[in-house]
């Protein structure tokens, strides 16, 4: 009998392996992404106090205003710099990348950079 492997149900696997090692704290919050089949999600997240400190997507106002027209991929280096200048206004340096089980490759990749041109550190 043949089985089928479920992509997403692999991702959550790998994403719990790594989330046993990775978090964030209030020196160095964790960078979440979350990649849907349309849009992107970035979370800046501190652990301790299980609280979101800066979120951004494609689903943003100001963010879906800049990528009208623009492919995934540039969609999701333009929310990962908003995300970084956000977290700047908010005293954010440096933060632990969480890809959340996604291959760094692609959009997962896009938003790192643009997190990166921003100015935060991983």
């Amino acid at each position: 009998m043949i089985t089928v492997n479920d992509k997403n149900e692999n991702r959550l696997i790998r994403h719990k392996r790594v989330r046993k090692n990775l978090s964030g704290t209030k020196q160095r919050p964790r960078f979440n992404v979350y990649r849907s089949l349309n849009h992107i999600y970035v979370q800046i997240i501190n652990d301790e106090k299980g609280e979101t400190l800066v979120s951004c997507s494609t689903l943003d106002k100001e963010v879906a205003s800049k990528i009208a027209g623009k492919s995934k991929s540039e969609a999701a280096k333009i929310v990962g710099e908003v995300a970084g200048e956000r977290a700047k206004a908010k005293k954010i340096k440096e933060v632990v990348f969480d890809r959340g089980g996604y291959l760094y490759t692609g959009r997962v990749k896009q938003v790192a950079d643009g997190a990166r041109s921003a100015g935060l550190k991983f």
